[in-house]
């Protein structure tokens, strides 16, 4: 029942993050209610996006969005940043990774309120110092944790005026990049519990494939307020779970 569970989280958080970034505002709560170790959960949330940010990603490269050649540097600069991020994390102890946790959960809520922009713009991605100093930051915040990631990202290309399904594809492969360096020292580390983990990845890519299909149809004003809405539940019973049960 448990690995249903876990595919469950997986499709919904990741169709969710797929649209609107901050998929593991459900995945990582979740699982942490169920009872996986706090580094086994984000390890598990590295994984799972690695595959499935590149089936995504694929998708739109295959249709034409968005091309490798426009988007190629991404994957460096996040993967230096989520290296970065995943060696910070590992340094921590876990009783103090719950207040990590619970710190980060409440400034990805916070931050979901930042960017009025409305993926409208139809500039190319170019290498600038604000492209590659924030999605550098991003990586490190990524790799150190995660949650959220996928909606700073978001705000970030659409603050470079890039469309909205593009700001996606660009969004999948930074994730892919920075979740590949984390989910190698999760596992360098032994963290990685792998049959939920599979379980996880499996429901992460089918939730990835109905997503990038749902965003080519849907305007993005319409995820953000179910969004915070979710994120306020979610922060609510992980500190509920933490402190009090």
């Amino acid at each position: 029942m448990e690995y249903i569970i876990m595919f469950l989280i997986g499709v919904c958080a990741t169709t969710l993050g797929t649209l609107a970034g901050g998929g593991g505002l459900i995945s990582l709560p979740a699982m942490l209610l169920l009872g996986v170790p706090v580094h086994s959960a984000i390890g598990a949330n590295k994984v799972s996006n690695t595959v499935s940010s590149f089936s995504s990603f694929y998708y739109l490269i295959k249709k034409k969005t968005i091309t490798l050649k426009e988007s190629v540097w991404l994957v460096p600069v996040s993967l230096t940043g989520g290296i970065t991020g995943g060696l910070i994390a590992s340094a921590i102890p876990e009783e103090q990774m719950y207040l990590v946790v619970s710190v980060l959960l409440l400034f990805a809520f916070v931050t979901s309120f930042i960017g009025k922009q409305g993926f409208t713009g139809q500039e190319p991605l170019r290498i600038s110092k604000k492209s590659v100093a924030g999605l550098y930051s991003i990586g490190i915040y990524d790799g150190m944790f995660g949650p959220g990631q996928g909606t700073l990202m978001l705000y970030l290309f659409s603050y470079l005026n890039i469309s909205y399904i593009r700001a996606i594809g660009f969004v999948r492969l930074a994730t892919f990049s920075s979740c590949f360096g984390a989910a190698a020292t999760y596992i360098l580390s032994g963290d990685i519990i792998w049959p939920l983990t599979i379980a996880l990845l499996l429901g992460s890519v089918t939730g990835a494939q109905t997503g990038v299909r749902i965003a080519e149809k849907l305007n993005p004003k319409y995820v953000k307020p179910i969004l915070r809405g979710v994120t306020v539940l979610l922060l609510v019973q992980i500190l509920w779970n933490r402190f009090f049960s």
